[in-house]
């Protein structure tokens, strides 16, 4: 998954980002209202976490910011106790779930993960395509009942397309997705041409069809359609 977290607090900051990065997230981080503003506006995530109280700005902004455009992103807010108004209208806007501080970081990667099965999979812990199955909480990708033998970057890749399958992928949407905003010191996109021909090979060998489709000049697609 690819997960904006939203938070002034640096120290939860970066203990919410290093626990996701170690449970195999990309996990980009923002601190005050104006870059996440500027980070939900450019790039896609899967996940955002949001807190409500920024120096600059609330949270609750970035939300209906995000339900007027019309962004497909799951909503988790962490906030004090003493907010419970708020809370509540940022459910009312949008938002999906809640966390109030202090919480367990174990808590909040449960639900971010129950957050993106029912966003994702409609609630279900394992998705197939054709004689592709995975299962994304275990890491693990089979292909007609046979374990795929994958890298990090490799299932990254397959799970991103399974769960955008039939939808037009850029090579920048996908050199975002698996680097997040690391991506900004890479000079060009020749990795993706490398995982893809590595994960092409190791499909073909279990007996697997090739599902990506190259778009000249544009980027990918996961489908099996004509």
């Amino acid at each position: 998954m690819k997960i904006l977290v939203i938070e002034d607090n640096a120290q939860l900051l970066e203990d919410i980002k290093k626990f996701l990065e170690e449970e195999g997230n990309v996990c980009e981080v923002a601190s005050d209202f104006r870059s996440a503003y500027m980070k939900v506006g450019i790039f896609p995530y899967d996940i955002l976490v949001i807190d409500i109280t920024l120096p600059d700005g609330t949270g609750l902004d970035i939300i209906k910011e995000v339900k007027k455009e019309d962004i497909d992103v799951g909503i988790i807010i962490i906030s004090a106790k003493n907010a419970v108004g708020d809370r509540i209208h940022g459910l009312e806007i949008g938002a999906d779930d809640y966390l109030t501080k202090p919480f367990y970081l174990a808590e909040l990667n449960a639900r971010i993960k129950a957050l993106y099965r029912r966003k994702a999979y409609n609630g279900s812990k394992e998705v197939v395509f054709n004689e592709i199955s995975i299962k994304p909480e275990r890491h693990e990708v089979f292909v007609n009942q046979r374990p795929l033998v994958l890298t990090k970057k490799e299932f990254d890749i397959i799970h991103f397309f399974v769960a955008n399958k039939n939808r037009l992928l850029t090579k920048e949407a996908i050199a975002e997705h698996l680097w997040g905003d690391a991506i900004e010191m890479v000079d060009s996109y020749k990795f993706i041409y490398t995982h893809l021909a590595n994960l092409r090979k190791k499909i073909a060998e279990l007996g697997g069809d090739d599902y990506i489709k190259s778009i000249y000049s544009v980027g990918y697609k996961f489908t099996d359609q004509e």
